[in-house]
């Protein structure tokens, strides 16, 4: 199962100069316990605004640059040859960003996990409009702002209700 993990606000503004919108504990902490133990497939330069590794994954970044190296991650050229490497690990496979990324997977992928950050930030990369035809919700939790979490959120969990076309996988 391919899975996008994505945090957006009510614009579905995702990140501002390669960089998060906000830092959210709460957000850090549900991204964690679903992604741990499985592969993540990640752009170059959202690898970058890491900064490193992520523990307890195999990290795999899609990179066009041939001379660009960083230990401790898989580098593949294409979306499709992430996979292809991510499906030999697990059959839970995590897509984590940026939005070009999503944009290319959103035909891809079986499931959508997404915080919904209720603020609106200064955003110059969004995700994708999610289409109610495609996508339904399965599940949604609320999450009250905090002294640590300075927004409300909401953890939803999308399912495809228009099954993947064996094609595009």
């Amino acid at each position: 199962m391919t899975t996008i993990v994505v945090a957006m606000d009510r614009k579905n503004g995702i990140g501002l100069e390669n960089r998060m919108l906000w830092h959210l504990p709460a957000d850090l902490k549900h991204f964690k316990s679903i992604t741990s133990g499985h592969p993540v497939i990640m752009g170059r330069r959202t690898f970058e605004s890491i900064g490193k590794p992520l523990p307890n994954r195999t990290n795999i970044v899609i990179s066009r640059k041939k001379d660009w190296f960083q230990e401790g991650i898989l580098i593949v050229g294409s979306i499709k040859e992430a996979l292809k490497f991510a499906k030999k690990i697990d059959e839970n496979i995590f897509i984590i960003g940026g939005g070009n990324i999503y944009e290319q997977t959103m035909d891809l992928t079986d499931k959508l996990e997404v915080t919904r950050v209720d603020g609106e930030c200064d955003a110059d990369t969004f995700f994708p409009e999610i289409d109610m035809k495609i996508w339904q919700m399965t599940d949604e939790v609320n999450f009250a702002s905090d002294e640590k979490n300075r927004f409300d959120m909401k953890f939803q969990t999308f399912e495809r209700i228009i099954p993947l076309n064996a094609e595009q996988v």
